[in-house]
């Protein structure tokens, strides 16, 4: 045991120690957030304002179309044939035509431009005038345009669990969100510290490093040592990102708390009726934050670290394995498949899973031990009953135990074997060697 802990010592301090492991500990929270923050800025801020000039013969549409911060309507009283002539000198992104007859002939709408449309242009003129047209044809029916807006609604419902504990407000968004996204940091996770663990073992056996190793620590102690060490600078890694996210997190609702509650309070002031001012809680930002304290974040937390680890280990174990078999790098190549394809396939699956968390699929791929550790924890922030939760970290247990015994079978071989191609026959052999 003793040389299991040096070994787990030194790896640990000399990945931690570097320049890399601590620039993205300590930034990569910030990253994480900046890089969505860059994307939703260039989603909103990047789409240039768009001129549409609008040819209506059949003067229905004369108030519809409602100019915004990213669409200029621009309605003209000349004919289709002039509006084309001064299209293409004009600066216009698009010219529409809509015909005199576009009640009984909606198909004879056209679009007009130097280029084609966007899906998203496209499709808003056409709701546009679909509206109209139908509105057009429910006021000949009868109907008039009081009935038309009071029969339009907007339903937002509210989800709430029912357990033992009472009733709880839940959120589906966020569930799918956290649940994704301890999916994804696993999936990343163990495809990025079980290579490391794999290249450090290839390293050290092409550099005869290894021989100098194994003179004063068995095969087993060794690969133990690495897999264990490199687990902990995982562990302590995505430590540091928790506490650092929910620091994060904990300063940002604090600030957007106060600063949309002076808002809700000159609002309040302004109208004089509290019901004119949106609550703090109605904003966007502040419903995000409200639909994650919903779910059972201590809950979520304890599960991704133990799922994390488990499925670390199973992989790991594996990729020490690969890492002892081979020589080289390019040699590892031919027996990666059928390790990562297990991993992808979890990935896969948990698409599914997030429309049908409870189904059948869902419940087997969270108990198999190579899809359990991504598929379950996409499950848990929709809540999953405690004995299955019970029964897939046991089985994950006994899927890594049982993955380390045969990957130890082939380490204490393959680690001081040079020069030799081997194969996945050659490989069984070597499990029953004793």
């Amino acid at each position: 045991m003793r040389n299991i802990f040096l070994v787990i010592k030194r790896e640990y301090l000399v990945r931690v120690k570097k320049k890399s492991f601590l620039i993205m500990t300590i930034l990569g929270p910030l990253l994480f957030a900046g890089f969505y923050a860059l994307v939703i800025w260039m989603a909103v801020g990047s789409v240039d304002s768009k001129t549409i000039q609008v040819v209506d013969e059949s003067h229905l549409f004369t108030n519809e179309f409602k100019n915004t911060e990213t669409l200029v309507f621009d309605h003209l009283d000349s004919g289709i044939d002039e509006a084309k002539m001064q299209f293409r000198e004009s600066k216009a992104n698009a010219l529409v035509y809509i015909p005199k007859d576009v009640i009984k002939d909606p198909k004879g709408v056209r679009i007009y431009a130097a280029k084609n449309v966007s899906m998203e242009l496209k499709s808003s003129i056409e709701k546009t005038i679909e509206k109209q047209i139908e509105d057009i044809k429910l006021s000949q029916a009868g109907i008039t345009h009081k009935i038309l807006e009071d029969s339009r609604v907007n339903v937002q419902s509210e989800t709430i669990s029912l357990s033992d504990e009472g009733e709880k407000t839940s959120s589906s968004g966020a569930a799918t969100a956290i649940g994704m996204i301890c999916g994804f940091l696993i999936y990343l996770s163990v495809l990025i510290y079980g290579t490391q663990v794999m290249r450090g073992i290839t390293e050290e056996k092409t550099n005869r490093i290894v021989e100098v190793i194994i003179s004063s620590v068995k095969p087993y102690h060794l690969m133990m040592g690495k897999i264990i060490g490199v687990a902990l600078v995982g562990l302590t890694q995505f430590t540091l990102w928790i506490l650092l996210t929910m620091g994060i997190t904990s300063a940002t609702s604090g600030v957007m708390a106060s600063r949309f509650d002076g808002l809700t309070q000159t609002l309040d002031g302004q109208a004089g009726a509290a019901s004119q001012a949106p609550a703090a809680s109605q904003h966007p930002l502040m419903e995000v934050l409200d639909a994650v304290n919903s779910l059972n974040i201590p809950l979520i937390i304890g599960c991704f670290l133990f799922f994390f680890i488990g499925g670390y280990l199973l992989y790991s174990a594996m990729f020490g394995a690969v890492g002892a078999a081979v020589d080289n790098d390019a040699d590892t190549q031919q027996f990666m498949m059928p390790i990562t394809m297990p991993i992808i396939f979890s990935f896969i699956f948990a698409q599914f899973v997030i429309r049908d968390p409870d189904g059948a699929l869902a419940f087997w791929t969270s108990m198999i031990p190579f899809t359990s550790p991504i598929v379950m924890m996409v499950r848990i922030p929709f809540g999953v009953p405690t004995w299955q939760i019970l029964l897939s970290m046991g089985l994950l247990i006994l899927g890594f135990v049982g993955t380390i015994w045969v990957a130890s079978r082939i380490y204490r071989v393959g680690i001081l074997m040079y020069g030799k191609k081997v194969s996945y026959k050659e490989l069984v052999k070597w499990v029953f060697y004793k």
